[in-house]
């Protein structure tokens, strides 16, 4: 995140010394900004067949799960409680964006990363790729690296099709464009009209499914926004870390 010059101007201003009638003040040299690059966590973590998040060697944590946001950047007021509750939890997560949505809220595409959230490519117009031609679904997928390392910088590591429906092309497209495919293991269901306004209905279906590993899937939905910090605190209570993304690789090749 970009922060406020921090120098003023008053330091600056030799018109305060000198003539001033006040005691002079001390010579003070400006700290020099720090040069060394953002430390990048170790990658820990790879995604299994079963889409399941999973320890690269022994000796790490097994019971943590991911944290996934599908279908925005949608609507600030919303976003905000999500990102919040995140920062409460000390938790990291994915959001997985559309292209179209993007356009039309890059501001909140920029707020997700300078919140240090992590952005995911879920396709510019959230159709079914499965059913695309393979140029359709290439165009659907880089038009999202694109806009989005066009906004904040950086291209998504990550990649979830809509509707978890993908097929052999879409993986090649996929790990041509570096990155790593996904669909989930753990479901909220808060997308179902069910469970529409109904944020216990949200938490009791994950916790339901709840296992080491868990990749949950969930939503820029207001009641999922509701939902997420007793969510959270209930699955720490049942001894769960949560998986920052930054620590998640490709599978290794042995």
């Amino acid at each position: 995140m970009d922060l406020p010059d921090q120098s003023g101007t008053e330091a600056n201003d030799s018109s305060l010394n000198g003539n001033s009638g006040s005691a002079p003040t001390e010579n003070v040299q400006p700290q020099e900004a720090s040069t060394e690059p953002p430390e990048i966590p170790q990658h820990k973590y790879h995604i299994n067949n079963v889409y399941r998040v999973v320890p690269n060697e022994d000796g790490i944590e097994k019971k943590v799960v991911l944290l996934t946001f599908d279908d925005g950047p949608k609507e600030k007021e919303m976003l905000e409680g999500l990102l919040d509750t995140l920062d409460k939890h000390e938790a990291k997560a994915i959001f997985f964006v559309n292209g179209y949505r993007v356009k039309s809220n890059p501001d909140l595409l920029k707020l997700i990363y300078d919140r240090g959230q992590i952005i995911g490519n879920h396709s510019w117009d959230h159709i079914d790729l499965k059913k695309e031609s393979a140029d359709s679904a290439r165009k659907q997928v880089e038009d999202v690296q694109q806009i989005v390392e066009e906004t904040v910088g950086e291209r998504p590591r990550f990649f979830r099709p809509p509707f978890g429906s993908g097929n052999e092309t879409l993986h090649s497209i996929v790990e041509e464009n570096d990155m790593i495919y996904m669909t989930w293991s753990n479901g909220s269901l808060d997308w179902d009209a069910k469970f529409k306004n109904k944020p216990d209905g949200v938490i009791q279906n994950v916790m339901d499914q709840l296992h080491p590993g868990s990749n949950i899937l969930m939503h820029e939905l207001p009641w999922t926004e509701e939902a997420l910090d007793e969510l959270l605190t209930k699955i720490e209570t049942e001894g769960y870390g949560f998986v920052d993304p930054r620590t998640i690789s490709a599978p290794p090749e042995n």
